[in-house]
């Protein structure tokens, strides 16, 4: 296997008859999906998505792809592809056209749709194609061919590139639903027919590659979400991604069957629910669907509230309702069904949202307890079936984390493809196609770009150091006036904290080790205030570690007279 090492410098200039792949996002991690491929002296790039933050990285909204690698290089940009409508793979693209308005963007009606609903936000008219699988486009030096896949959102597809240094297949998120609830199978008879022709380079979906066997079909999740309807006396709660059209689908078609209401919680929950029930991929009997003003006249037996929040996100729906901090609250005997899996990094703040939930008396069911979710990607057995059909010649695994990225190369090796043409790369490696070989063969600067707020990119890792010293120790302030040429402390030194201690009388004695610090050094010649500042940091900081064991942030203020 080909292994990332860190003494790799800037690529080569790529040669003609070669196809350079730069992953910017989503290898790794799961999350910020973008690959850039290039191609004489053309660029085409495959999703531009967001990755969501952890607790490790304290106010940032979202995390963006960094775009500095091609941001000289837009005008060379033929076109953007996304393989379906999931933030992780659409979320960056308002940030990426404010560089350049008109990039031109494909994808199928569901995809488009929801996109153009995420820029009209953002106050953007895009120049979009509308494509649809067995299509076959070109864009520049670049032929593509769409082919459908089943995923966890309607509408996505997998993309092959053909160039003169030969044939990649982007799988994009994918699954083998052999009963899907819309009848769209994976096109595993156009991917063999793509084996046949020869494919030198297999990007595929790694997530569930540690997972044995095949997925669970769609079609096991409405019996259970039946027993639930059945089983509850009161108010229904159904949390899951609002992309999740398949998922509503199955609650709306419970919900009529046992005469409950539906309202749709959440503003992207009742956007994305709009535009799938427009283009018509979500069925909605009449008079089913009321407003959340008039869930209040209904008996709670009658209601089902679908609602956003399934990843325990702060001000979603359904974390606001487990704080009592949302118009709808939460009592005893509702039964609230978080369906869908929880994305690593998620697990805290989702068990906090149940037991929140669980608290205020709520009946809680989610994955670990019942089949109310099955993934949205392929496990081991399915990525055999796309490794045997497609046969390729080399094999990079995307879209996942260094364990799935390893377990899905063992995949490929068992299937025979040779160990050193098994690409095991990250985010801002540059991996070259020449003469029918994928080889590492340099790195471009690809760090996290995060968005706070109104700001891009002007939060970076040394304020998000401070922002977690800030909550996990606190800060001390020491505000001293000194007259440096008299030599002599004149007023202070004052201290104050916050998240430190509660304690009156904590920093006395630290107070005179202070000023007898100063007056030491100022007597001795120390006159400048940096100088000084330093000081008083040194000194508490020893301070404070030596009696609490602890390391606050010290901003000191030294003032002249």
């Amino acid at each position: 296997m080909s292994h990332p090492h860190p003494d790799y410098g800037p690529p080569p200039p790529l040669r003609a008859d070669g196809l350079r792949i730069i992953p910017l996002g989503g290898v790794g991690e799961i999350g910020r999906n973008m690959t850039v491929f290039e191609h004489s002296g053309r660029l085409l790039i495959v999703d531009c998505g967001v990755l969501f933050p952890e607790d490790v990285q304290p106010g940032i909204d979202l995390i963006l792809p960094d775009f500095s690698a091609i941001r000289d290089r837009l005008d060379d940009i033929d076109a953007l592809i996304l393989t379906h409508a999931h933030e992780d793979h659409i979320g960056a693209v308002p940030y990426l056209l404010r560089e350049r308005r008109d990039i031109p963007i494909v994808g199928t009606r569901l995809t488009l749709a929801l996109l153009n609903a995420k820029l009209t936000e953002h106050r953007i008219k895009a120049v979009t194609q509308e494509i649809r699988e067995e299509e076959r486009h070109t864009y520049g030096p670049f032929e593509c061919e769409f082919f459908a896949v089943n995923h966890s959102i309607p509408d996505a597809v997998a993309v092959a590139i053909r160039t003169e240094a030969g044939l990649v297949l982007h799988t994009g998120d994918f699954k083998m639903d052999q009963l899907p609830l819309d009848g769209r199978l994976t096109d595993l008879g156009g991917f063999a027919r793509l084996g046949r022709e020869g494919v030198d380079l297999l990007l595929s979906d790694s997530t569930n590659a540690e997972v044995p066997g095949f997925v669970t079909s769609e079609r096991e999740i409405a019996p259970v979400l039946d027993g639930v309807f059945r089983e509850a006396t009161r108010r229904i709660i159904i949390a899951c991604f609002a992309s999740h059209v398949h998922r509503v689908q199955q609650v709306l078609d419970s919900a009529e069957a046992h005469g409950r209401s539906v309202c749709f919680v959440g503003r992207s929950m009742v956007r994305n629910m709009g535009v799938a029930r427009d283009l018509g991929l979500l069925r909605v009997p009449p008079g089913l669907v009321v407003d959340a003003r008039d869930i209040d006249s209904l008996p709670d037996r009658n209601i089902c509230l679908i609602s956003t929040g399934s990843q325990g996100e702060p001000l979603s729906a359904l974390s606001r309702m487990a704080n009592r901090d949302h118009q709808i609250r939460i009592q005893a005997g509702d039964t609230v069904v978080l369906a869908s899996s929880l994305i690593p990094g998620n697990e805290n703040a989702v068990f906090r949202v149940i037991n929140g939930l669980t608290r205020h008396g709520a009946r809680v069911v989610h994955k670990g307890v019942a089949k109310v979710h099955t993934s949205g990607h392929a496990p081991a057995g399915e990525l055999l079936y796309v490794l045997n059909a497609t046969r390729p010649s080399n094999v990079m695994p995307v879209h996942g984390e260094w364990r799935h990225l390893r377990a899905h190369a063992k995949l490929a090796e068992a299937t025979g493809v040779p160990a050193d043409h098994v690409v095991l790369a990250e985010d801002g490696m540059v991996i070259d196609l020449l003469d029918g070989r994928a080889r590492i063969t340099g790195v471009v600067p690809c760090g996290y770009v995060y968005v706070d707020g109104a700001a891009v990119g002007d939060v970076g890792e040394p304020s998000l150091k401070d922002r977690r010293i800030l909550g996990e120790e606190g800060f001390i302030t020491i505000t001293v006036v000194v007259d440096a040429a008299a030599g002599k402390v004149v007023v202070g030194p004052d201290l104050s904290a916050r998240g430190f201690t509660d304690s009156p009388g904590t920093f006395d004695a630290v107070a005179k080790l202070v000023s007898d610090a100063m007056s030491d050094a100022m007597r001795s010649g120390m006159n400048d205030s940096s100088a000084l500042q330093q000081l008083v940091r040194r000194t508490v900081g020893r301070w404070v570690n030596e009696n609490y064991r602890r390391r606050p942030m010290i901003v000191p203020v030294v003032l002249e007279v």
